[in-house]
């Protein structure tokens, strides 16, 4: 409408059965729009509450690692930084260095390196290597959504519940067709030995 005396805006604002809400009082001349508030009100707080609902929390996950680590060891770290980045969840590595170890920072350098390409499936490097003090630090980023990890996540679980399932049912029915099987087969008679002719109650 451009710019309008306040009267006039007003008065539009009655025609239109509508109301007159300043949006930019800081503008000079300031902003103000005609609308339904009380809609206007609503559909924020409809957006509003989409968006909490849409919002995930960011957890990070830790996972510390020594220079020197045994291969037995290095294998369950890894088996849980794939389940946390499986899970949506970022992860940061903390490689620990004691006493002389820390003058060979290239030990903790290649071991994040060689973590970060053995789960590379699963998550990318999202800071890169740097030291920290006695500590080198490393974070793992996921590839996929915490939203999204949630839905393959209970997709996997359903899954092997139905395998459970599945094969429990397959191991009844093997045991009653054994059982069956085993029904139908003719009893063999029992031969009588010397020992059936005797009387129980005659002592000898």
């Amino acid at each position: 409408m451009g710019v309008v005396r306040i009267d006039d805006a007003l008065r539009l604002a009655r025609e239109s059965e509508l109301d007159l809400v300043e949006v930019a009082p800081m503008a000079r001349p300031p902003v103000a729009k005609l609308m339904d508030y009380g809609k206007f009100k609503y559909e924020n707080a409809q957006k509003a509450r989409e968006s909490r609902r849409n919002q995930t929390n960011t957890v990070i996950k830790e996972m510390k690692l020594r220079p020197k680590i045994d291969s037995h060891d290095y294998a369950t770290k890894k088996g849980h930084v794939v389940r946390f980045l499986k899970a949506g969840d970022k992860v940061k590595i903390t490689i620990m260095f004691r006493g002389r170890e820390q003058s060979r920072p290239e030990l903790g350098f290649n071991l994040l390196k060689q973590l970060a390409d053995d789960v590379e499936e699963f998550g990318f490097i999202e800071s890169t290597p740097k030291q920290d003090g006695r500590n080198m630090l490393m974070v793992l980023g996921p590839h996929k959504k915490k939203t999204e990890a949630k839905g393959d996540v209970a997709a996997e679980r359903d899954a092997k519940m139905a395998a459970r399932k599945a094969d429990a049912e397959l191991e009844e029915t093997e045991r009653a067709s054994q059982r069956a099987e085993h029904q139908a087969q003719p009893k063999k008679k029992k031969r009588k030995g010397p020992a059936d002719n005797m009387d129980p109650d005659v002592d000898l």
